[in-house]
């Protein structure tokens, strides 16, 4: 992953790619251990080289609920590094990851001296605000089926490849994931899962799940409204 794959430095010169690139420090962190814990002082934002992570957030009955899958060149904890905050997400490693890093003061500075990181800064923002918004009405207003097809459409769309059977999520992701993300239980997403793989919608295996109807998917997604 190059930094200017990065939606934030977009629009950055090469001069600018540099100056960025050279203020950054690199992290490295294991599967299973994590950038940074929910309710630690926020202190730098983070990009994602290489690997996968995943931003956690835990309920006030102790649940944890995947707010988002960052894959290369996603930010993390952007929001918490530009405020007076403690991070309001833990961000765990799935697979091996490393990340280029930047303190407050140093991307605080960086937006001063490029404003165009400014600028991409509040729309990633906004995007990221905008889909916990639809997050929260699906939660509320859609059936368990609808929530898991309009996830699985997400995700094939952040990181979906061709198959030879349809298209395949390239991240490992399990069925207790998919339940996290979607406000549910492990057994309603297995039961679910099982019955559209009965019907040749999707293949599922261990850590793996594949599209094989683009169009059955969608349609769960679109029509399956709460009467």
């Amino acid at each position: 992953m190059q930094l200017a794959d990065c939606f934030l430095f977009n629009g950055l010169s090469d001069d600018g790619l540099m100056a960025v690139c050279q203020s950054a420090k690199i992290r490295k962190v294991k599967a299973g251990e994590f950038f940074f814990h929910e309710g630690e002082p926020a202190e730098s934002f983070f990009v994602l080289l290489s690997g996968l992570a995943r931003l956690l957030q835990t309920t006030p009955d102790g649940k944890q609920v995947i707010i988002h899958l960052c894959t290369p060149g996603h930010g993390m904890a952007l929001i918490a590094a530009l405020s007076p905050i403690n991070n309001p997400t833990s961000a765990e490693a799935i697979k091996d990851s490393t990340a280029y890093v930047w303190d407050k003061q140093t991307i605080r500075q960086l937006m001063e001296q490029y404003p165009i990181i400014a600028i991409n800064g509040m729309e990633l923002i906004a995007k990221r605000f905008h889909e916990v918004q639809d997050r929260y009405r699906e939660m509320a207003t859609e059936r368990v089926e609808q929530r898991v097809a309009r996830t699985l459409l997400r995700l094939a769309e952040q990181d979906g490849v061709e198959s030879a059977s349809g298209i395949k999520i390239d991240m490992p992701l399990t069925r207790q994931d998919i339940a996290q993300m979607t406000g549910t239980t492990l057994y309603t997403v297995s039961r679910i899962l099982s019955k559209w793989e009965q019907v040749k919608l999707v293949n599922t295996g261990r850590q793996s799940i594949e599209i094989v109807s683009l169009h059955g998917i969608t349609v769960i997604a679109k029509q399956l409204k709460v009467k």
